[in-house]
């Protein structure tokens, strides 16, 4: 038990010393006083800077005090220790008391009836990012960049004391006055505006690392989303882009998100962090999102055109934003009492990222945002995708196991054959409720049972979601989910009408659309070969040519890298009926080759419409992707 037993001078000398600094801070009865941590964002020393942790008093000997190994939504141990530095524990007089360090992430500190506070130094990921092997995901990671910007993923810079997770927090920031903060934490109440310092709170500690600050100067867009204010807040550090150049697209993906969620409605407030990465120093380097409750970090590089930048935003905080239904309304007890240093994983990756993976492309297609030819190439680009991992994998034993291996290398596959389950899934509960039901039924259903303070017992979901649905997808579950078997997506397309056919598609003779047939090797330029991992077009494939053929001479002229680029140049011109010749050299032998160049085609998988297809498929489609 903790007991907050401080004296009344102590008390008073805290009030005054924190009102000096101007924190402002108004001291609560010790019974309920919080943790108070204050970040000095002004003082900052050689890229760090410094974190005071004041909690009430503790009754043990000894106290843990820890920064997580891992945070949700990562699922990697990721170890914020290592970015403290020069870690104190000081008594009520100042004077420091002893401690050892557990292992990268905890210290061990003596003498915890005397402990007033911990003091020490964070060090940022990003620049660093190219230097360790398994870097921070940019997303989940801490930028300091004086007087510029601070990415505060507060797992990196706030820790917690081993027992009171579920005690309070006030946070304290001292920053720059001409640089705001875009966070849904909540202010502190009754606080005075300050130029030099912002007051948050946070009723646990799950809500301080749940709730990421970026501070940089004015460049945020605020926008109404039916009842969500949304606000989008960018930091460009060579000031390429403004909020203002993405809002048309966020208010239109957005809205369109929230149209085919219908009556989900989990949060009021919604917060995007957009941090611009500048690829030619030493910064973020991992590009993506990382969600949270109401808000999400999204890392992308700052050289990408705006219409490039404009769809990977669509993508990557589509995804990010449907997390507010899995995990975040719809989670395990793994999930809702997190253990950032020894935790317990849940099986339910499937749903987490899957389901939320699959819906950031169906809703697109349902509300008009794609083609049905754009979405049945994502879903194709998956099925191909997920062939690159363990197929007979299970995913419940994969997802327990994540941060282990032989699972933890297979850890992407979650947005490619977890989407592609939750397909399947849909299918299943279109067809058997006659196109009534589908994943986003199932969802809003569970979202009613559980929500976000109620979570369910890890083993019990798939027997819950069974008893709610269908046989079939009991079956599909053993089979698929829990099974290893791995799954015939012909067998789920025919239900709609399709089929992944081979299609021939038009390509060029050298490249295929900018991707060269090619390479020439590093040490010598007038070895020009045939790729050995590239599908050849019909112009190799009628010449009878192979992966690994070298060329030696093309129409009596001799190939080296010069003088292959002109001939490329004339390929633009060639006709069918051009005739070309070749020598190459296959295994030490030189082969003359010659004959029409043709039209270069090349075989592609597509899905596409079944000949024949019956009214009951074309509606069951209908169903799916337009209901």
């Amino acid at each position: 038990m903790k007991f907050f037993i401080k004296k009344n001078v102590l008390v008073i000398a805290i009030a005054l010393i924190l009102s000096a600094c101007g924190a402002g801070k108004a001291i609560v009865s010790v019974e309920n006083a919080p943790i108070v941590a204050a970040i000095d964002l002004v003082n900052v020393i050689d890229d760090r800077v410094q974190v005071d942790l004041n909690p009430g008093a503790f009754a043990t000997s000894t106290v843990i005090f820890s920064i997580p190994k891992t945070v949700p939504g990562t699922y990697s141990s990721d170890n914020y220790g290592q970015y403290i530095q020069d870690f104190k524990a000081l008594d009520y007089n100042g004077n420091p008391l002893p401690f050892t360090k557990i292992d990268e992430n905890s210290w061990s500190i003596s003498n915890g009836t005397q402990l007033n506070k911990v003091l020490y130094w964070v060090n940022d990921t990003y620049d660093t990012e190219n230097e360790i092997d398994d870097a921070v995901f940019s997303p989940a990671g801490t930028n300091i960049a004086a007087g510029s910007n601070f990415m505060l993923n507060l797992h990196g810079f706030v820790g917690y004391f081993d027992g009171f997770k579920e005690v309070p927090y006030s946070i304290l920031i001292k920053k720059p006055a001409d640089l705001i903060a875009t966070t849904t934490l909540s202010k502190e109440p009754n606080r005075k505006a300050d130029p030099l310092w912002d007051g948050f709170v946070a009723k646990r500690y799950f809500e301080v690392i749940d709730n990421p600050i970026m501070y940089a100067k004015p460049n945020t867009e605020t926008f109404e989303i039916n009842g969500i204010t949304v606000t989008l807040s960018l930091f460009s550090p060579n000031n390429v882009y403004k909020a203002a150049d993405l809002k048309e697209k966020m208010v239109s993906m957005m809205g369109a998100q929230k149209k085919f969620l219908g009556d989900v409605d989990s949060t009021k407030e919604y917060n995007i962090l957009l941090y611009l990465s500048d690829v030619n120093i030493p910064d973020a380097q991992g590009f993506g999102a990382l969600e949270h409750h109401t808000s999400t970090v999204v890392v992308l590089p700052e050289a990408m055109d705006v219409g490039r930048l404009e769809q990977a935003m669509v993508d990557v905080v589509s995804h990010e934003f449907f997390h507010i239904v899995t995990p975040l309304s719809v989670h395990s007890k793994e999930i809702q009492y997190f253990d950032f240093n020894d935790p317990k994983m849940s099986e339910h990756l499937w749903m987490y990222e899957g389901t939320t993976e699959y819906f950031a492309n169906l809703f697109q297609i349902q509300q008009g945002l794609i083609s049905e030819k754009d979405f049945y190439e994502r879903m194709l680009g998956k099925i191909t995708n997920s062939k690159f991992y363990d197929d007979s994998m299970s995913f419940t034993v994969m997802s327990k196991n994540i941060l282990e291996e032989p699972y933890e290398p297979n850890y992407a596959n979650v947005y490619e054959k977890g989407a592609l389950i939750n397909m399947c899934l849909d299918i299943i509960l279109r067809e058997k409720s006659n196109g009534e039901k589908g994943m986003l039924w199932l969802m809003k259903e569970l979202s009613k049972k559980y929500g976000t303070d109620i979570p369910f017992e890890d083993e019990a979901l798939l027997p819950e979601i069974v008893s709610m649905t269908y046989p079939e997808v009991d079956v599909f579950f053993k089979e698929h989910v829990i099974g290893t078997t791995p799954i015939d997506y012909d067998a789920f397309l025919v239900k709609v009408g399709l089929v992944i056919n081979d299609v021939e598609e038009p390509t060029g003779y050298f490249f295929d659309g900018q991707v060269p047939y090619m390479d020439v090797d590093v040490q010598n330029d007038s070895v020009v070969f045939i790729r050995e991992n590239i599908e050849l077009n019909s112009f190799f494939n009628d010449l009878k040519l192979k992966r690994g053929d070298i060329f030696r001479t093309i129409n009596e002229q001799q190939i080296n890298l010069e003088t292959l680029r002109p001939i490329i140049g004339e390929s633009f011109g060639w006709t069918p009926e051009t005739v070309i010749s070749m020598t190459i050299e296959r295994d030490g032998e030189m082969i003359s080759v010659s004959g029409p160049v043709g039209q270069p085609v090349k075989q592609v998988k597509k899905i596409v419409t079944l000949e024949g297809v019956t009214e009951e498929a074309v509606a069951l489609r209908n169903a799916w992707l337009k209901n």
